[in-house]
């Protein structure tokens, strides 16, 4: 099982170990560290989708062989050893214990001198059609921090060696694109993780920041003592992003009027489910804040869905591969009064990076999921199979977090993770929220230096 990712600035910093072992010594390479080493202790604590949030984490050098015909040179820093071979497809580095194969193309279109990168705008000059595909190096160096390349036209490219670490295929697989901790309803309760205030929230971007971190690294976070009115219940999303306006609208304000062709329209229990798997891209969060309830039940339901796929994956890969792999048709008819409206989603129900098989996406909703013919019956029943290991999951009552929603606690959901439900209620309900664009969550969130 992997190792959780650390969490920090994405910058790559390095930390050296030295423990003498008669004569030799060893450093200890690791990438993104903590940024605060209370939340790194706690994100190391829990268990992490299996093969995507691993730390990259490099010990020591070691020698590199080849059966193939190449150019070797070792480079041999005092205590580190950085290894290199230009090999007849691809420039071989050793950094650490991680081994690294660059395509000599792929050097050359990410030099970042100042004729090939403007560092102002970050932004490639560059052509990368006018690179030579059989090109190679003329010359190769290297000092303790940087790879120098002289190309066949004299020009000369450095690259700062934890860059390419950061930068490798190797690397991008050993690490997450963004770190998460799992929870079921114990590990979330026990976390006891603090709601944001209303009035410092709105002001301080420390809490914003401590608000985002939560977020991201649970899929749900809280802010409290916000006043009971679709107006400040705006005014605190847009904290956090930008409202994605959909055919609901703008700003949702609905009871159990059965004012649209959707169950939660209703006073009806709702099963766990992501909303809007019937939009090409889902959208990304989720806004509710109850303004009133005359009555009883109502409690919302929350689920990581991540957790329950980690489980999967855990007990049967070949089921998580078909979950990840079969494209699933969501849809949503409507004809009701003034509404029309006919939506179509089609997409695995886990979807994953393909180079670290992280989980990035679940779009669970057996509501709206259309008839499915986008495989043959035999591959069909075995995703009928891997689909009802998932469900089970998803269902485990240790897997359920109930929270009652009441005025002034507004819930922020990870839509694309978190699935949310509700128990039956009576009495009138009066719910209001919207919908966020994850895009500019994630931009809020590295603009503050967290990892998005």
């Amino acid at each position: 099982m992997m190792k959780t990712s650390s969490i920090k600035n994405r910058e790559l910093k390095v930390i050296s170990e030295q423990q003498e072992q008669g004569s030799s010594a060893r450093t200890t390479f690791l990438t993104r560290r903590s940024e605060e080493e209370k939340m790194m202790s706690l994100a190391r604590a829990f268990i992490r989708l299996r093969g995507t949030l691993q730390s990259v984490s490099q010990a020591g050098c070691k020698q590199t062989s080849s059966g193939c015909k190449s150019l070797q040179h070792t480079y041999i820093p005092q205590a580190t050893t950085c290894n290199w071979q230009l090999l007849d497809d691809c420039f071989e580095l050793s950094y650490g214990d991680l081994v690294m194969h660059f395509d000599y193309v792929w050097l050359r279109d990410h030099c970042r001198s100042a004729s090939c990168y403007n560092s102002k705008t970050n932004q490639r000059s560059l052509d990368t059609s006018s690179i030579e595909l059989g090109i190679r190096p003329a010359k190769t160096r290297v000092d303790e921090e940087n790879l120098f390349l002289t190309w066949p036209d004299g020009h000369v490219t450095r690259y700062s060696l934890p860059w390419l670490v950061d930068s490798s295929y190797e690397g991008q697989k050993q690490s997450a694109v963004q770190p998460r901790i799992l929870w079921n309803s114990d590990i979330y309760t026990n976390s006891k993780l603090p709601s944001a205030s209303w009035e410092k929230f709105m002001s301080c971007d420390e809490e914003l920041k401590r608000f985002l971190r939560n977020f991201l690294l649970y899929g749900i976070a809280f802010v409290e003592d916000v006043p009971a009115t679709v107006d400040a219940t705006e005014t605190v999303t847009q904290r956090v992003s930008l409202i994605r306006e959909t055919m609901y609208g703008r700003m949702w304000n609905f009871t159990s009027d059965f004012s649209r062709g959707d169950t939660a329209y209703t006073k009806l229990a709702l099963d766990r489910h992501t909303d809007t798997s019937y939009f090409q891209e889902p959208c990304g969060i989720q806004v509710f804040h109850c303004l009133r309830h005359e009555g009883t039940g109502g409690r919302t339901l929350l689920v990581d869905g991540f957790y329950a796929a980690d489980k999967v994956l855990q007990q049967s890969a070949e089921n998580f591969e078909l979950l990840s792999r079969i494209p699933i048709k969501h849809e949503y008819i409507e004809k009701q009064n003034n509404h029309r409206n006919h939506m179509i989603g089609i997409g695995p129900l886990l979807n994953v990076y393909p180079w670290n098989n992280e989980v990035y996406m679940i779009r669970y909703n057996n509501y709206d999921r259309a008839a499915i013919s986008t495989v043959p019956y035999d591959v069909m029943h075995r995703w009928y199979v891997a689909h009802r290991q998932l469900t089970a999951e998803l269902r485990k009552p240790e897997n359920e977090l109930w929270i009652k929603l009441k005025p002034g606690k507004v819930l922020f959901i990870d839509n694309w993770r978190v699935l949310h439900g509700r128990e039956s209620f009576t009495g009138l309900r009066q719910l209001c929220g919207c919908y966020l664009t994850r895009d500019d969550m994630v931009n809020t969130a590295r603009s503050l230096g967290l990892q998005a």
